[in-house]
């Protein structure tokens, strides 16, 4: 008889528990979000390699036309015609420097001019004075040899009668060579033209010289707006201030030509190229888009430009990521907020095809 219990004898045989739905669905869910991933990816790195690698820049500022404002004359300020923040068009009258003293050299200038016409009409005179005088001498050392000629010849023993003779003839020649050189003297103040119009001479010419140059010297007393500005730091000049040839008397900031001086990294730089469109947000008008385009690439970084380059010459070297500047040019936007100088932007870069030419070159390469 077998040791089995009843319990045993009674016994059902187990039967393994029915698989769950979703449990025999989660082996295809992970092969379809693996696919699902993976084709993403594909996606995305497709479109990165078509469509460009677009650059930030952080480092940009509004830039704009400016100049200190001078003239190459100096004189006694009479008047400013401009305040700070005065908008002013190309050709506005900045100030005024005291007219008199010019006006002085002007007048001075002009007489001379006139005088110098006067002395070369004299010095033509005297050539054609001096020309009938060669006449009248030729004409009467030519007589008085001829009168020689038809006398009879003086006794041998007359030396005083030769010696007479001879010294009217010598006298009579030298007579006509003086006269001859002082024309030829005139003749050469007149530059070998005796017919030539005095604007023609030299002196002349010299003396018109000095009358347009008091001219422009008397123009540059009224100082005019080179383009379009706004004016600053007026303050510094005023009336009846001396003010030196050349001496900066205030500035001006263009406002019809703001531009974006953008300085991103040297290892941003490779996709970007002059011509690249690019799209900018000005830190003062949030929202606010301006659209231009990549107007140049600078040659070099900001330290090689300046006065004293760096040189990295010590064994204490640290390595620094230079900064390459760029400028891009706005589009013209007829309703947009003016744009002052000095202005923080950021500069989106959005380079076209160029990633795939450089990975192939880059694998290209040899190690």
């Amino acid at each position: 008889m077998s040791d089995a219990t009843a319990d045993d004898c009674l016994a059902v045989p187990r039967q393994p528990a029915p698989a769950l739905p979703w449990r025999r669905a989660r082996p295809r869910l992970r092969a379809w979000l693996t696919l699902g991933g993976l084709a993403a990816m594909a996606a995305a790195v497709a479109t990165w390699l078509a469509g460009g690698h677009g650059v930030t820049i952080d480092n940009a500022y509004v830039r704009a036309r400016k100049v200190a404002v001078s003239t190459d004359v100096g004189g006694i300020v009479q008047s400013v015609e401009v305040r700070n923040g005065s908008r002013v068009a190309a050709g506005d009258v900045l100030f005024r420097l005291d007219p008199r003293p010019f006006d002085i050299a002007l007048d001075a200038a002009r007489a001379t001019l006139a005088q110098v016409g006067q002395q070369i009409e004299a010095t033509r005179q005297d050539y054609q004075r001096l020309l009938r005088d060669i006449a009248a001498q030729e004409a009467m050392l030519a007589a008085e040899q001829a009168g020689q000629e038809r006398t009879a010849p003086p006794e041998p023993g007359d030396a005083a009668g030769r010696d007479a003779a001879q010294f009217r003839r010598s006298a009579g020649r030298a007579a006509l060579e003086s006269l001859k050189l002082q024309a030829a003297t005139l003749l050469a103040r007149l530059g070998g033209d005796p017919d030539i119009p005095a604007a023609r001479t030299p002196e002349y010419r010299h003396a018109l010289a000095q009358v347009q140059e008091a001219e422009r010297q008397r123009e540059h007393s009224v100082v005019r707006a080179p383009f379009a500005a706004v004016a600053t730091q007026v303050d510094a000049l005023q009336p009846g201030m001396a003010l030196a040839p050349a001496a900066a008397a205030f500035g001006l900031i263009a406002t019809d030509d703001a531009w974006i001086e953008a300085s991103p990294r040297e290892t941003d730089l490779a996709p970007i190229r002059t011509g690249d469109p690019a799209r900018v947000r000005v830190d003062a008008y949030p929202g606010r888009v301006w659209n231009g385009t990549v107007e140049g690439i600078a040659p070099g970084s900001f330290s090689e430009f300046t006065l004293l380059p760096p040189q990295n010459a010590s064994a204490n070297w640290v390595r620094v990521v230079q900064r390459i500047p760029l400028w891009v040019r706005l589009d013209p936007q007829p309703d947009a907020p003016e744009l002052r100088a000095g202005m923080s932007a950021v500069v989106e870069i959005d380079p076209p095809a160029r990633r795939p030419a450089r990975l192939a070159q880059g694998a290209a390469a040899p190690p």
